[in-house]
């Protein structure tokens, strides 16, 4: 991936179907005025940087989806707006986001749910509004356990 792309290392955010690529563009010069030209600004400086890099990204893209055998999606963040490109969406119920599954495969992973379906139905009635720091909590414990079996005697 070309160094200039981005002020620093992009966020790989990973799933079982879907890489995304999400980077801070350099700051914009003179971004002055009040918010909705700002906003304007950062929203045409990420608009520009996806035309610019498409055909390098779709390159890119296409590399790593042989090799990992997953969809690979972009996206960038200036300033306060961030925009993902064209990302997957992937059956699992209903069609969702790359976010949304990541908080279904948390909660099947950590036996809170049979399947996704079941995380589905137990996270709409009752994770809502404070789902972020409750499984924020959940993927610290299963870090934990997953380090405590590690130290674990190898019986095989």
């Amino acid at each position: 991936m070309p160094g200039d792309w981005f002020t620093g290392a992009p966020e790989v955010i990973v799933d079982r179907d879907e890489i995304t690529v999400l980077g801070e563009l350099p700051a914009l010069e003179n971004a002055g005025g009040d918010a909705a030209t700002i906003a304007a600004a950062e929203a045409g400086r990420i608009s520009r940087f996806r035309e610019d890099t498409r055909e390098q990204r779709i390159e890119i893209a296409q590399q790593a989806q042989f090799r990992y055998r997953r969809e690979v999606s972009w996206g960038a963040r200036q300033g306060g707006t961030e925009e993902l490109f064209t990302t997957a969406s992937v059956p699992v119920m209903t069609r969702l986001r790359q976010p949304e599954r990541q908080i279904l495969d948390t909660l099947v992973d950590s036996g809170v749910a049979r399947s996704r379906a079941d995380a589905l139905v137990w996270a709409v009635r009752l994770v809502g509004e404070h789902a972020d720091s409750w499984l924020g909590e959940l993927r610290e414990a299963m870090e934990q356990v997953n380090r405590v079996r590690d130290k674990g005697p190898d019986l095989g």
